[in-house]
């Protein structure tokens, strides 16, 4: 299947997103890390014999896996992520007050961040907070998250969100960590959002 684009004369150009580039990027560096490994290995003369040779590449490539999600974790702490449990509290929806449910950002970014409370989910997209973007709860249609192979390796995820805000009609969470999670404590405070506002899927702002 042809999914590249015709140039003016005939030669066909391959178009790559954004995804793509970032899941490339962060290919790039495991296969860094795992060279790393092999050098260390060969250099402090580790004594790897006993192991075959899929059991170690195994453990060569676990080894990796773990260094990405530490980065990741460390940055995260560093950023303020939240943990994600699944668990809200009926105290904190039921009061008059907008309430923080979960913060978190793409897998190794610094530069976009996700917020959701139970009113809204906010984008904010900049080192500085320049950019930003908000879907109120009430409007949120419909939802789903995904996973490719290597994402639910590293469990992360895509959450898509169709909603009937006619400035974001498509938004998707990408590379969130824990997305199975997340997407349950968004559903949760969709839900009591319709319940509290007397909304349901027919009707529209």
């Amino acid at each position: 299947m042809d999914t590249g684009l015709r140039g003016y004369d005939g030669q066909r150009v391959l178009v790559i997103t954004k995804k793509e580039k970032f899941i490339m990027s962060v290919t790039n560096t495991q296969a860094r890390i795992k060279v790393r490994v092999w050098q260390a290995i060969a250099q402090n003369q580790i004594d790897v014999s006993a192991l075959n040779k899929e059991t170690l590449e195994t453990l060569v490539d676990l080894v990796s896996e773990v260094a990405m999600l530490e980065i990741d974790d460390d940055m995260g702490k560093t950023l303020g992520d939240s943990q994600t449990d699944g668990g809200i509290p009926t105290s904190i929806l039921d009061d008059h007050k907008e309430d923080v449910l979960w913060e978190g950002r793409p897998f190794l970014s610094i530069s976009l961040h996700y917020t959701i409370t139970d009113e809204r989910i906010r984008i904010t997209e900049g080192v500085f907070g320049k950019a930003r973007e908000n879907i109120e709860l009430v409007r949120i249609q419909d939802m789903d998250y995904s996973q490719t192979l290597s994402e639910r390796m590293l469990n992360l995820g895509d959450i898509k969100i169709r909603s009937h805000d006619p400035s974001h009609p498509l938004v998707t969470l990408k590379n969130v960590k824990d997305p199975e999670a997340v997407y349950e404590i968004l559903r949760r405070a969709v839900l009591h959002a319709r319940k509290k506002h007397n909304f349901t899927y027919r009707e529209q702002m």
